[in-house]
């Protein structure tokens, strides 16, 4: 297989997880604000949710003020924000494009009928409704996009490049809401407030509720919900169950060996598995917390770095 294709594979599975991703932080964040009590959110609300999905350096560059209306133009059409859902999924369709005799022909179906279905979104006015109608059209598409993908593609090499990049967009935006969250319960922790909310929505942004409440009794125990989010070997969204697949995608490319020039790949999957499993989330305080999510998605941007390098891929400029 070509490098150019196993480039755009990896990148079509990292686009569609993205886009379904940040589609539901802001989602849930818009359900809140018809929840909450006028004043509830402030602004540092909005920046937390832009920090989840982008960059806040690149929106202060871009706009002087935060507010709903804004925000959510930035999060879901902008063409100058390279991660707004609306980039995610027109880069999605153009890997797809590169790719078509390789992908199931349901899968390029999928992703083509939303980019045609986008252009008549984007001249209707950006009411509450239409926006969350987008939103849900983003989730689903991408759902469906990956349902297909399961469900039909052959479990060779294109599939596994797809799947790496599934697995380690997945496993970076997990850490990056808990480090939102562990911010925010340190901060509440000082001012002795209760912190059920915080962990309530990180769960809900994880799209992670309905297996936590199965398991657990509905207090929302920070510790509970962190261990959930980072070890916990059975939900597919947990960032031990990320880093395990990854591995065992990369094991699939090399036929169950490890080769001299894969070494070093190797070896940093494994350390990253090393520092989940030795995390010690019940005896650690919030900043050793924050300090290990920083340091796990450094690990990542770094395997991800590794993993194209090794298989020639073609890393872009900036990726967040």
């Amino acid at each position: 297989m070509l490098s150019r294709v196993a480039d755009s594979l990896y990148w079509l599975g990292r686009n569609m997880e993205r886009a379904e991703n940040n589609s539901r932080v802001l989602s849930v964040q818009l359900i809140h604000i018809l929840e909450a009590s006028e004043g509830q959110l402030l602004d540092r609300n909005w920046e937390e949710v832009i920090e989840i999905c982008a960059s806040i350096q690149d929106y202060y560059d871009r706009y002087d003020r935060i507010d709903k209306e804004t925000v959510t133009h930035y999060l879901a059409t902008s063409p100058l924000n390279m991660n707004s859902f609306m980039n995610c999924m027109v880069y999605a369709r153009e890997n797809a494009k590169a790719t078509r005799d390789i992908i199931p022909e349901g899968l390029w179906e999928v992703l083509n009928e939303f980019h045609l279905e986008q252009k008549d979104w984007q001249e209707q006015p950006a009411t509450s409704q239409h926006i969350q109608h987008y939103l849900k059209k983003v989730m689903t598409t991408s759902m469906t996009a990956q349902g297909v993908v399961e469900s039909s593609m052959s479990r060779d090499l294109p599939y596994t490049f797809l799947k790496v990049g599934k697995w380690l967009e997945r496993g970076e935006k997990v850490s990056r809401v808990l480090n939102v969250f562990c911010e925010k319960n340190r901060k509440e922790t000082e001012s002795r407030t209760s912190s059920y909310y915080y962990w309530l929505t990180a769960l809900q942004f994880t799209n992670g509720y309905d297996a936590y409440i199965k398991n657990h009794p509905p207090t929302m125990e920070p510790k509970h919900v962190l261990e959930f989010l980072i070890k916990e070997p059975a939900f597919p969204r947990s960032i031990r169950y990320c880093i395990d697949h990854v591995k065992e995608a990369i094991h699939r490319i090399e036929g169950g060996k490890v080769s001299h020039y894969s070494a070093d790949l190797f070896d940093m999957i494994e350390r990253i598995q090393e520092e989940i499993e030795e995390a010690d989330i019940e005896n650690m305080n919030m900043e050793q917390l924050m300090y290990f999510l920083d340091h796990f998605q450094n690990r990542c941007m770094t395997l991800s770095r590794m993993f194209s390098e090794t298989y020639y891929l073609v890393e872009p400029v900036s990726v967040k």
